[in-house]
């Protein structure tokens, strides 16, 4: 489809990014004193101090409830912000971090502490933020990244609401991954074989798994609401309520872990691949989104009589403009292009529309306090901070510059065009093309970004595949 009708960025609406502290300086006393107290009333014998890495995944260390009172500041290698899904790093880390292999400061964010209910001795996890030696903010830390953009919202008296929901399958314990991924037998014995969308039978095939996942939730206090069966054989949908950014992106965060860990306990595995089974559908994190007026508490995607207003088409606008080039924020595996094909329940284009889920964005039927947008765009394996820092630094840009987007699509919008990169080198190549971004996120922070995922895909690109053998073999 065309996007004719989006404005180009104008000089006089790029906003500019500083250095101002975007995450607390220190750990504060009464931090300090409410972290203690919540250790001691709850037995703490051990810590897992955590940071989420550029993938998405969890890095850190166990440390002693006792010696983590003692010293709340923690230091880890800030080279981890630079490994990719593999472990490795790239040629040029020493481009982003300090060639010495310097350690940066970890200093916990008190709201984030939970219990861990699947530890078997009394744990603790706790997200930390990432500072340099200076004390200055790390701006390879995602959740630093989001931290700048919601930063920007407040300067403009706004606040961004988004509800997130996350999909998953469950799938038999693969432990040779040369062999394809099948679902898990349920309590009847038997694999699913047919598609049990909204299922209330194919939910209760994995009972014992949904309750002590809703238990491990309610014990970490994550927001989790409805549970529905996917398309998908053993596929499930989790939403979330709605709530501040940077706090639903650190629930996401730790319920893939808790789901993990749950499937694991009924001697399963929990993947969030964005299309782990060929002949499955793909797993999505899509991100409902709506803006307050921080003074009001009113939306201003509505007006009094619940139609969209100016302010939400601009925010469509961004949306369409930017996303070709933050692509990689929403799919950022080599795995993640093919859950973005015709005709699999993923957007391939950028068409929105009223109520249509074949469109990218999507404003579903609602009052008018909570008319939003869908994105639809990311997958399962997008890490949360970056997903929701894509969506929303594209709204907010739309609304910056006024963007006007196209006409809402009618109809299936598999119809049109594939209008989005279809490999992560090809999304990741288009990452550094708009200087309003990079200004936005961060320079350094988009450049370590693409090395790394270019990384990925040059070692994916390596590995031959069995399509290629029995194809090409004997054929070419």
């Amino acid at each position: 489809m065309s996007t004719s009708k989006t404005a180009k960025a104008d000089d006089s609406t790029v906003i500019h990014r500083s250095d101002a502290v975007i995450a607390p300086e220190a750990v504060t006393e009464e931090e300090k004193a409410t972290i203690t107290q919540w250790l001691t009333d709850n037995n703490i014998s051990e810590i897992e101090c955590i940071v989420p890495d550029t993938t998405g995944n969890a890095r850190g260390k166990f440390i002693p409830a006792h010696q983590f009172i003692a010293q709340l500041e923690q230091r880890l290698p800030e080279a981890i912000l630079v490994q990719t899904v593999t472990g490795e790093y790239t040629d040029e880390h020493w481009d982003f971090v300090e060639p010495t292999d310097t350690d940066m400061i970890l200093r916990p964010d008190a709201s984030t502490l939970r219990i861990v209910p699947w530890a078997r001795e009394p744990t603790a996890q706790i997200i930390a933020d990432c500072f340099k030696n200076d004390g200055t903010p790390h701006p390879l830390s995602t959740r630093n990244v989001l931290r700048y953009i919601l930063k920007l919202y407040a300067e403009a008296g706004l606040q961004p609401v988004v509800a997130p929901e996350v999909e998953f399958y469950l799938v038999n314990k693969n432990t040779d991954p040369d062999y394809e991924l099948m679902p898990p037998k349920g309590r009847s014995g038997r694999r699913e074989v047919a598609r049990l969308s909204f299922s209330i039978d194919a939910v209760a095939e994995f009972e014992d798994f949904v309750e002590d996942m809703y238990d491990f939730a309610d014990a970490q206090k994550l927001d989790v609401d409805t549970l529905i069966h996917e398309n998908g054989a053993a596929q499930m949908e989790i939403n979330f309520r709605h709530g501040d950014p940077l706090a639903m992106a650190d629930q996401a965060f730790i319920f893939k872990r808790t789901v993990r860990e749950t499937a694991l306990k009924h001697n399963m595995y929990a993947t969030f691949m964005a299309k782990p089974m060929q002949r499955e559908p793909g797993s999505a994190l899509h991100l409902h989104q709506s803006v307050l007026d921080a003074k009001t508490g009113r939306n201003i995607f509505s007006d009094d009589a619940g139609n969209p207003t100016a302010e939400m088409m601009h925010y469509i606008g961004g949306l369409q403009r930017y996303t070709p080039e933050l692509i990689s924020f929403y799919a950022p595996n080599v795995n993640s292009y093919r859950r973005l094909a015709p005709d699999i329940s993923a957007p391939i284009n950028l068409s929105w529309g009223f109520d249509n889920r074949t469109t990218a964005f999507r404003v579903p039927n609602s009052t008018a306090d909570n008319l939003r947008i869908e994105n639809r765009f990311p997958g399962a394996d997008a890490n949360p901070y970056l997903a929701m820092t894509a969506t929303l630094a594209s709204g907010l840009l739309g609304m910056r510059q006024k963007l006007q987007p196209t006409e809402p699509h009618r109809g299936t919008a598999n119809d049109e065009d594939v209008a989005v990169a279809r490999t992560l080198e090809e999304g990741v190549r288009q990452l550094n093309d708009t200087p309003e971004l990079q200004q936005m996120i961060g320079e350094l922070f988009m450049r370590a970004y693409a090395a790394i995922k270019l990384d990925e895909f040059e070692e994916f690109n390596r590995v031959i595949s069995s399509w290629e053998r029995e194809h090409l073999l004997l054929q070419v």
